[in-house]
């Protein structure tokens, strides 16, 4: 028995322990267009709000570290009228030092924890621009990026299985 658990005690500690350290993060891009405020307003406004979030990972030149850029789209449409309400594009970045990660693992790791991560900071400033923009703030629902993830690598697939058959 005392084997057995210095056994599985041994290879724990063979597997390397992931670590991860959140270097900085910060808004690259930030564009916040009212078209209310520009045009005028002609009765009551409900508002029909669209938010696409899209994840770009990359490496960086320093040994393991990568950054996450999540580039947010929201459009904002009265549905009484269709006419537009306001724009806001932002393009929020994570740098991100990762260790013990299995090369397998590591583009998941980006696309869904790394962007976990930084999730509550850039919701924040969602929420601050558009109450500073003249709407109540916009708080964003939690994004489930599992299945982001899962959605890009079915597109991928998709799309490598329609150009083989061209």
């Amino acid at each position: 028995m005392a084997e057995q658990e210095n056994g599985a005690n041994g290879a724990l500690q063979q597997q390397p322990q992931v670590k991860m350290n959140i270097l900085t993060q910060f808004v690259r891009d930030l564009s916040f267009e009212n078209i209310l405020a520009q045009r005028g307003s002609s009765g009551e406004v409900q508002p029909d709000i669209t938010v696409n979030v899209q994840l770009e990972p990359k490496k960086r030149s320093v040994e393991n570290q990568y950054e996450v850029i999540a580039k947010l789209k929201i459009h904002s449409k009265n549905k009484m009228s269709g006419e537009d309400l306001f724009i806001m594009e932002m393009d929020y970045t994570g740098v991100f030092q990762l260790e013990g990660v299995p090369d397998d693992q590591l583009h998941p790791f980006l696309m869904i924890e790394c962007p976990r991560m930084m999730f509550p900071f850039f919701r924040r400033i969602v929420s601050d621009v558009t109450r500073d923009g003249g709407f109540p703030p916009l708080n964003l629902d939690n994004i489930d990026f599992v299945s982001m993830y899962r959605n890009e690598i079915a597109r991928i697939q998709a799309q490598k299985a329609q150009s083989a058959s061209v």
